[in-house]
């Protein structure tokens, strides 16, 4: 057993494997507890948009909302806009007072009701934060908005007895409609994002790992142009593959896919070959030691993405982090195809451009590095 343990630990591949282990620990714990300090108090960053039809009652309520309420609060006047912009994620939230909300709120045998619009092709914790909101705001309306608009309503000359007695009949008869869009068919589906997002990353990084050992085994053999080539062109057709088999098992295992499969598989292909080109950049810059920018990468990604924690409720610095990393639009075109949403053509253009840039630093990473080449017994000569 001495003996083995000896054996063991001259390798350097064993030290690697261990020092890897231990980075996974020393950078998730750092970027995770830095990324996600203070999420739950950055909750005012999150928008809301109040829609107002009704002149009375409803512009009262409205008015008082944009003001109290802790949140990026606008008002805005119509409700198709207001929709658009909450299917792009530009909102979290509509508050929507319907044109005869003051004259159902005032007949005695009718309910009125306050709508929201959730958009839950999101991360869960949008659904989450927002129907808290709106069970608070349908609060507000019953116990502190009432009384005035009633008075308002009904005369200033009112009896404030009767005021009093008006605003509790109208408070038990004042609800919430929750209106959700695009809504996602249970917690296996809402975590498919960032499924597809930690396989295919990790998947590329594994991948490039051995892509990187196979090109020093043969480097004596084939030139850098050449093996840089080949490489690039195993890239896009595993990456074929590769989407092809996840996008079909999300479908064999019944995933909600919105968009169709073939939109779901085109959009895989494009950032998992956007994973790869990245992945491997750092290993052409820096060798089998990229590695560890690549666990570096992953973390990050999975912070910044927005397939956990909506991006908005982020520091700036991991905002900002996250707008020039392919997850988040990975997550974004995801959600958008496999939820419900707008098109996919902007993040498939970012995802693009990303890969191009990876590719042409990569390119000039060979460029730089000429490492001597055996092309015969006892002959050593320059690489071209």
């Amino acid at each position: 057993m001495k003996e083995a343990l000896q054996a063991f630990m001259k390798r350097p591949t064993t030290k690697v494997g261990i020092i890897t282990a231990i980075m996974f620990q020393v950078i998730f714990s750092v970027i995770w507890m830095t990324g996600y300090k203070g999420v739950t108090d950055r909750t005012d960053q999150l928008s809301i948009v109040i829609v107002n039809e009704d002149q009375q009652l409803g512009q009262q309520i409205a008015g008082k909302l944009e003001k109290e309420l802790p949140f990026q609060m606008s008002q805005m006047a119509s409700l198709e806009d207001a929709k658009r912009q909450l299917d792009e994620r530009e909102l979290q939230m509509i508050i929507y007072f319907p044109a005869d909300f003051t004259s159902k709120a005032s007949a005695p045998d009718s309910q009125a009701a306050v709508q929201y619009f959730i958009n839950e092709s999101n991360p869960a914790l949008i659904k989450s934060i927002m129907s808290g909101v709106a069970t608070t705001v349908t609060s507000q309306v019953n116990q502190n908005a009432v009384v005035a608009g009633v008075t308002s309503a009904l005369g200033d000359n009112m009896p404030s007895e009767q005021a009093a007695a008006a605003a509790q009949g109208l408070s038990s008869r004042v609800t919430s409609d929750i209106q959700s869009t695009n809504p996602v068919k249970g917690m296996n589906n809402q975590m498919v994002p960032m499924m597809l997002v930690l396989a295919s990353y990790v998947g590329a990084m594994i991948m490039g790992m051995n892509m990187e050992q196979s090109s020093l085994a043969i480097q004596a053999l084939v030139g850098r142009w050449k093996r840089f080539g080949a490489r690039s062109v195993i890239n896009v057709l595993s990456a074929i593959v590769v989407s092809l088999v996840g996008s079909a098992l999300l479908v064999a295992f019944g995933g909600q896919i919105e968009q169709g499969f073939l939109h779901l598989w085109l959009f895989q292909f494009v950032f998992v070959v956007a994973f790869m080109f990245v992945s491997q950049m750092f290993l052409y810059l820096f060798g089998m030691a990229g590695m560890l920018f690549n666990i570096i990468l992953l973390s990050a990604q999975l912070v910044t993405s927005g397939a956990i924690v909506p991006r908005e409720l982020l520091s700036d610095i991991f905002v900002g982090l996250g707008n020039v990393l392919p997850a988040t639009y990975a997550v974004e075109g995801a959600m958008n195809i496999l939820f419900g949403g707008p098109g996919v053509g902007s993040e498939v253009s970012v995802l693009l451009l990303i890969a191009a840039v990876a590719i042409l630093i990569s390119a000039v990473a060979v460029g730089l590095k000429r490492q001597p080449v055996l092309q015969g017994p006892g002959v050593v000569a320059k690489q071209g």
